[in-house]
């Protein structure tokens, strides 16, 4: 346990000179929509180091109690307009319902924030980010990673959710975002990703460095972890990874790889089933097998 909170110490300390979490966070509500089935929050997460962050909060019309929550992280895709929007519209590789509607069907409470340099939050490429907060001793990837942590404190403090049970999900960026997010924060009980395994020294050798944006780039990171370290810190909760064995993003050896270290890891602790990697013939694309997995996987363990 000592070993897993330096190495979780550790990751967290190489993604730059992040904000304190000395302020309580506060919301404040601008509008609240009714979407037939299930009730949207728009709301403004007051974040310090961070200012006014841009949030949807869906939520089933009629609760039966406390609602298990999942922080839904939208992807990149190049697209920098959708953002926070990818949960109630989707896109054009994920399954046409909306993660917002099948979710809330289920009974999950969700949020899904803006992350910097999407949706409300453009305004600046991705580049230039990037470069000025490199200059500044800050890392893209080390701010939106906190301001996530910081969307999970205002949602497990909310009256109507139960913390006890909260799940990170996203596909591509997203769930890049999710597996980071559940190895740094052990509020997160259940992590699932969709098409996000990337194993950093596989993309390396396979020349795959241009597949993906520089938002993900963390200095010195395999000076010390490899990205089946860091989803080490995910052990013993649950970790549902769906990949796709065509998807160039995430060379098919490294997915090999990843599976074999974390069964092996699952297994030395005697909880081998609260891992799982399934794989299906496609590339970069969410089927509706790879939605089916997911929501079975959510019944079952949040």
């Amino acid at each position: 346990m000592e070993h897993k909170t330096n190495n979780r110490e550790k990751l967290y300390g190489i993604l730059g000179d992040l904000p304190e979490r000395s302020r309580p966070i506060t919301a404040k509500k601008i509008d609240e929509l009714n979407k037939g089935d299930y009730t949207l929050e728009v709301l403004l997460l007051d974040v310090e180091g961070s200012g006014f962050i841009p949030a949807y909060f869906a939520r089933p019309k009629n609760p039966a109690g406390k609602m298990p929550v999942v922080l839904f992280n939208h992807s990149h895709g190049g697209n920098y307009s959708l953002g926070k929007t990818e949960l109630i519209q989707s896109s054009d590789y994920l399954q046409k319902s909306s993660y917002a509607l099948q979710l809330t069907s289920m009974g999950y409470g969700v949020l899904c924030i803006d992350m910097l340099g999407f949706g409300e939050r453009r305004g600046k490429t991705e580049s230039e980010i990037f470069k000025e907060l490199l200059w500044k001793g800050q890392v893209m990837w080390g701010r939106m990673i906190y301001d996530n942590i910081r969307a999970l404190d205002y949602v497990t403090a909310r009256d109507d959710v139960d913390s006890s049970r909260i799940a990170a999900l996203g596909m591509s960026m997203g769930g890049l975002m999710a597996w980071w997010l559940s190895a740094l924060d052990e509020r997160v009980k259940v992590c699932i990703d969709i098409a996000a395994q990337v194993d950093a020294e596989t993309l390396v050798a396979n020349r795959g460095l241009d597949h993906h944006g520089f938002y993900s780039y963390v200095p010195s990171l395999l000076k010390y972890f490899r990205t089946s370290d860091i989803q080490r810190l995910i052990v013993p909760r649950h970790h549902l990874s769906v990949v796709g064995n065509e998807d160039k993003l995430t060379p098919f050896e490294g997915l090999g790889i990843i599976d074999g270290e974390l069964k092996a890891e699952y297994e030395k602790i005697g909880v081998p089933e609260h891992w799982k990697m399934v794989r299906y013939e496609c590339g970069h694309i969410e089927t509706a097998g790879m939605r089916e997995e997911v929501c079975s996987f959510l019944l079952n363990n949040l």
